[in-house]
């Protein structure tokens, strides 16, 4: 087998609302955080959580459907890839953070959770009167291919 894979499945609740902004040629870019959580017994047979936090990072039309349909504590699946990043601190110290860039996302969760959230009181959800549809499914479709949804995103979404 030739090649390599660097696929992330993540099924979470948002730890805050998405903060969507636009970068100067227009494009959207969402980032926001997804908590995972484990749970395990230790070796004295106490049940153990742990939670893994995530930064997510979602680029283009999947950005601003998540600006308009996610909220804290929304239960969503998102797939995609894992990037680091590495910088120098002000002390002079080698950082590396990770990020998922997500090239798809699905609500889950019930009715109730996504009325609730697109009437929750929030700048992104208010410039829009869509109603959040149910376990709607978003993707980036690739260029030679027609789109996975075609009512929601075109070849003009297409990124490359």
């Amino acid at each position: 087998m030739s090649g390599s894979v660097n696929r992330v499945i993540l099924v979470g609740r948002l730890g805050r609302d998405p903060e969507v902004k636009y970068t100067p040629s227009g494009a959207a870019v969402a980032k926001f955080s997804l908590a995972t959580d484990e749970v395990f017994k230790d070796r004295s047979g106490e049940q153990q959580k742990h939670t893994e936090w995530h930064n997510i990072v979602v680029w283009n039309k999947l950005a601003e459907i998540c600006g308009q349909y996610l909220t804290k504590g929304k239960q969503v699946y998102i797939e995609g890839s894992i990037r680091s990043r590495q910088w120098e601190d002000q002390a002079g110290n080698k950082r590396t953070s990770y990020e998922i860039i997500a090239s798809r996302m699905q609500m889950l969760g019930s009715r109730a959770d996504s009325e609730r959230a697109a009437a929750a009181p929030s700048p992104v959800a208010e410039r829009t009167s869509a109603p959040a549809a149910e376990n709607a499914s978003f993707e980036r479709a690739p260029a030679a291919e027609p789109p996975a949804e075609p009512s929601e995103i075109t070849d003009e979404d297409v990124p490359f």
